[in-house]
């Protein structure tokens, strides 16, 4: 038995302990049972997945978390979660798409991912100077871009035998180490210069917040070089998984399974077990036990593990610098089922809302991100409707919600009036939204805390690029790897897809660990 349930299993000893199955430890499981590990998930929810996961509510089927994906449907790909896809033999299938929607203070128009298409919305909206500026900055971020995949994150482990899984990349590295220092400070380094536009200059901003939770002057270069390197290139289209973001996560689960991995569900681990400074195990909540003979590797957020480590397993040092890691604010979501009867024919599958550029694409309530992913897989509802998703992307303060009792009518009161920003940005694509739904769910930051078990239901650290990094996989526990958000590269899909096969590779024998690197590109 390979998938059950944790009140239907005794005590038992395995390999490896992964906690949570989030992408991060889903990748690192997978590929430590491709390896040969006996692994073990255990994961505090009915459902795999961590945020990625999907849920069905009266015929609607919806995501959690994230619904933008690109360089999943094709390989080979730079896209980290592509390469252990590949790795471990499954995939999901896909539909491709290149246009997304976008409301802005300037406006309401379709953009397109491609290397030529935004020249054409900014030559509408701002002139041909802005024009030149995003082709200089192009042309800025093309060598980059080559740097920042140089060495594929799947070569990387953090003991000695780093030396040859990333020694076999060290001519492409050296051919590009004049660009490689540039990659380590901010993205906002590389734009001082070559842009002076304003809406150019909130747009990098938007894109970097959507992928760090920072905007441009705390996103790192190489996260924007990559980003630059899949999205503004020739013939490159977005990916959307067919079944949702749970397909992705089915795929993971069964090439675990396929390796007779094991993923224990409503197993909500109570303690990392400790012995001489080795972790060897970890108790679960309802008093079971699982004993692990090579290492524990968890996928919980920095101050979520320390949490279910014992107060003296750690230096007090340690403690006290993890504890005091900046976090992003969390979300505010939206699912909604609605009638689609007659709707606008024009829709967009994502749409991306702006309210005030001046305030900042941090604050709170100011982007807005809508998904509505049933216009490109019909299966997410029942026919003639739309399964929809909004959501507020790590700009939802946990204070505003702290200590609030969710069964309360002031709690109620105030999701209603937190989610009116939501509504409104909806109202810009569909006016008669509120008149069409079947399906309302209103998501917190107390929801993320508690079906995510997310501290502070947070998007993740908030570590600034040049002023701080994302610690490896390592901790001062022997036998103890950590891997997800918390963890190099940090946050985003591929980067936690990365994240969690830097720990198995880091467990792994090097002559395995080579063997896939030809599935890197």
């Amino acid at each position: 038995m390979n998938d059950f349930d944790s009140a239907n299993f005794t005590d038992l000893y395995t390999d490896i302990i992964v906690i949570g199955s989030g992408i991060g430890g889903l990748s690192c499981a997978a590929l430590l049972a491709h390896y040969g590990f006996d692994v073990t998930v255990c994961e505090s929810h009915s459902i795999p997945g961590g945020a990625a996961h999907s849920f069905e509510r009266n015929g609607f089927k919806f995501d959690s978390g994230p619904s933008l994906y690109s360089g999943l449907s094709q390989s080979p790909s730079n896209n980290p979660l592509r390469q252990v896809l590949d790795i471990i033999g499954e995939d999901a299938s896909w539909q491709t798409y290149n246009t997304w929607g976008c409301c802005l203070p300037e406006g309401d128009f379709d953009t397109t991912v491609g290397a030529d298409q935004f020249c054409e919305v900014l030559a509408k909206l701002r002139g041909n100077e802005a024009v030149r500026q995003w082709r200089k900055l192009q042309k800025i971020m093309a060598p980059l871009a080559s740097a920042a995949t140089a060495i594929p994150p799947m070569a990387m482990r953090f003991d000695f035998g780093a030396a040859f899984t990333m020694g076999k990349y060290a001519p492409s590295l050296l051919k590009h180490a004049a660009n490689v220092t540039k990659l380590t400070g901010s993205f906002a380094d590389l734009i001082d210069g070559a842009i002076a536009d304003s809406f150019i200059l909130n747009w990098l901003d938007l894109l970097s917040f959507l992928l760090s939770g920072l905007p441009a002057s705390g996103t790192s270069a190489a996260e924007m070089a990559f980003m630059f390197a899949e999205w503004y290139k020739p013939g490159v289209a977005l990916d959307y998984p067919i079944g949702g973001s749970g397909a992705i996560i089915d795929a993971l689960v069964r090439g675990l399974k396929r390796n007779n991995g094991k993923l224990i569900l409503g197993a909500h681990v109570e303690q990392i077990i400790v012995e001489n400074n080795r972790a060897v195990g970890v108790n679960l909540r309802n008093g079971k036990q699982i004993k692990a003979r090579k290492a524990v590797v968890s996928n919980a957020s920095v101050w979520d593990t320390l949490k279910l480590l014992p107060q003296a397993a750690l230096p007090q040092k340690f403690v006290r610098e993890r504890q005091k890691t900046p976090e992003c604010n969390s979300f505010m979501h939206l699912h909604l089922g609605i009638n689609a009867e007659n709707i606008r024919s024009d829709l967009a599958c994502h749409y991306i809302v702006v309210n005030d550029w001046s305030k900042g694409v941090t604050a709170p309530q100011n982007v807005v991100l809508i998904s509505i992913p049933s216009l490109l897989d019909t299966g997410l509802a029942p026919q003639g409707k739309h399964a929809i998703h909004v959501y507020t992307p790590g700009n939802e303060p946990y204070e505003v919600w702290e200590g609030m009792d969710r069964k309360s009518e002031a709690y109620q009161r105030q999701k209603q009036a937190r989610a009116e920003v939501m509504w409104q940005a909806l109202e810009r694509i569909i006016p008669d939204i509120r008149e069409r739904c079947e399906v309302t769910l209103v998501g917190t930051p107390l929801t993320h805390q508690r079906f995510l078990r997310r501290h502070n239901g947070s998007y993740g650290p908030a570590i600034a690029a040049g002023k701080g990094f994302f610690p490896g996989p390592m901790t001062p526990i022997s036998s103890l790897l950590c891997c997800g958000d918390s963890t190099f590269p940090g946050i985003g899909l591929p980067a936690v897809a990365a994240s969690g096969a830097i720990a198995a590779n880091t467990l792994a024998p090097v002559n395995k660990h080579w063997e896939i690197l030809k599935f890197c590109t």
